[in-house]
């Protein structure tokens, strides 16, 4: 586990190489004992959510085909329908429908909670209503990255995705030819060779062909993640490029609280109505919005509307009220394919104050906006969900062989570290490189580089001076 050579009996110390293949062999494997189940769990919870806008819209579909025979009433009166289901909310957006047989979606906000609510655009009625964090596709988002955990699942998974960096680049070092004599176990499996060869086949290519992919996966993670995620917030703060208002969270805490703080801002920033019976007027011809809060004006979203609409944002188009007496309202394209989002601010009389495109961001938040959308599958189509799925089978295959492999050679009453041989004993390649590459991870990953600091403490220290520890790792004393 240290990056210093470790001791194979009869070996004299003086000639030892000070790091050989055998350590880093070490390194990889005990990267890949704690990172597979890990692997396993991102790369299934992660094929699944690639396919978040199908998925959801075959759950919606119901509410896409409404038997609408009549006006519609006013979006105001839609929007306070919806205010009006959830007691003590109040509005964070109206989506723009996807079209005219289509339930009004509003998200309504409570505390640190948000409801999705369906509202049927003629007669008013609630349709349905679901906690935004309830539903499918939102759940698998917070599997994939906190383990529902919150914050702690989150260091949990940066933890694993940091140690599976080190296990991809120390599986491309030791994959490297040496005396290669053909590209077969290479660049392609010989599958039919059987056995360990097989097995051992599998897993090199698999890992070569899969490697890059699986590093841009897992970098382009870590905006999100609330360690790694606070790190780049804080580099931002002290180089100077923050921005006011990033487009993504760092960590569920920072979701919560910007939701209460929405909440908090929309409640005290409301305006109150120019008409106390303005609440009352449902063209739709339904009854009065009991509950609703009648010192908010909803009224400028009619206008709000027909001014955002045939600007034709990518969907969905979310409207938002203001966040301070008589603030501007916001429209923005919350589309999963970041490069294509849009923001903009209007006054109540639907007048277009400013209008930022993606390609006006801070270039950091334009990287980090491309990578989080082929991240998620959506950066270039149908191509970006397949190799996606292609990535996601490649590390579930991976980290079949490499179990297969382990126990094959896993002695009895042993873990079944590597084993030192003579081919292992020689020297690494360019070690000086691979040690700076190793601390350059440390630093550029402050978790990872934490972990190892334990690790090679935990292992000098004590784990080589028990002798039952000792003999199931396989160290040397």
């Amino acid at each position: 586990m240290s990056i210093e050579t470790l001791s194979t009996q009869g070996t004299p110390a003086d000639r030892r190489p000070w790091l050989d293949l055998r350590a880093v062999w070490r390194w990889h494997f005990y990267a890949g004992l704690f990172c597979i189940p890990f692997i396993v769990w991102l790369s299934l919870t992660g094929a699944l959510y690639l396919f978040k806008p199908q998925v959801e819209a075959l759950i919606d579909r119901s509410y896409d085909t409404l038997a609408v025979t009549g006006p519609r009433a006013s979006v105001a009166d839609q929007v306070l329908a919806a205010v009006a289901a959830v007691p003590g909310g109040v509005l964070n957006a109206y989506e723009l429908p996807a079209g005219p047989s289509a339930a009004a979606r509003v998200i309504v906000g409570r505390g640190t909670e948000q409801f999705r609510v369906y509202v049927h655009p003629q007669t008013l009625a609630i349709l349905k209503m679901v906690n935004e964090d309830d539903r499918l596709m939102r759940i698998i988002f917070r599997l994939h990255g906190e383990l529902m955990m919150g914050d702690k699942g989150s260091y949990i998974v940066e933890l694993a995705a940091s140690w599976a960096i080190v296990m991809i680049l120390s599986g491309l070092y030791l994959w490297w030819p040496r005396q290669a004599q053909g590209l077969a176990g290479i660049v392609y499996p010989r599958l039919g060779a059987g056995g360990r060869t097989f097995w051992r086949d599998l897993h090199a290519v698999v890992g070569l062909w899969v490697s890059f992919f699986a590093l841009f996966l897992l970098l382009s993670g870590l905006p999100w993640s609330k360690n790694w995620g606070g790190y780049f917030k804080e580099m931002r703060q002290i180089t100077g490029t923050a921005v006011p208002k990033q487009d993504w969270p760092v960590g569920r805490s920072d979701e919560l609280a910007a939701r209460l703080a929405t909440n908090q801002a929309v409640a005290a920033g409301a305006a109150p109505m120019a008409d106390e019976h303005a609440a009352h007027h449902h063209h739709g011809g339904g009854m009065p919005a009991m509950g609703a809060p009648a010192a908010v004006d909803y009224t400028p979203l009619d206008t709000l509307v027909a001014t955002v609409a045939p600007l034709n944002l990518a969907a969905p188009v979310l409207i938002s009220p203001p966040r301070q007496p008589g603030g501007p309202w916001t429209a923005k394209s919350d589309a999963q394919n970041r490069p294509l989002r849009t923001n903009l601010t209007l006054s109540a009389d639907g007048q277009v104050l400013t209008r930022q495109d993606f390609n006006q961001r801070h270039w950091l938040d334009q990287v980090v906006g491309i990578g989080v959308a082929a991240h998620e599958g959506h950066l270039f189509g149908w191509l970006n969900q397949a190799l996606g799925v292609f990535t996601a089978i490649s590390l579930v295959t991976l980290a079949v062989s490499s179990v297969v492999l382990w126990l094959r050679r896993r002695p009895a009453d042993l873990l079944g570290a590597p084993p030192a041989t003579r081919a292992s004993q020689q020297p690494a390649r360019s070690p000086w490189l691979f040690a700076l590459l190793l601390v350059a991870l440390g630093v550029f990953l402050p978790l990872l580089g934490g972990s190892l600091i334990v690790v090679v403490l935990a292992e000098r220290l004590v784990l080589r001076r028990v002798p039952a520890a000792r003999t199931w790792l396989g160290l040397a004393a």
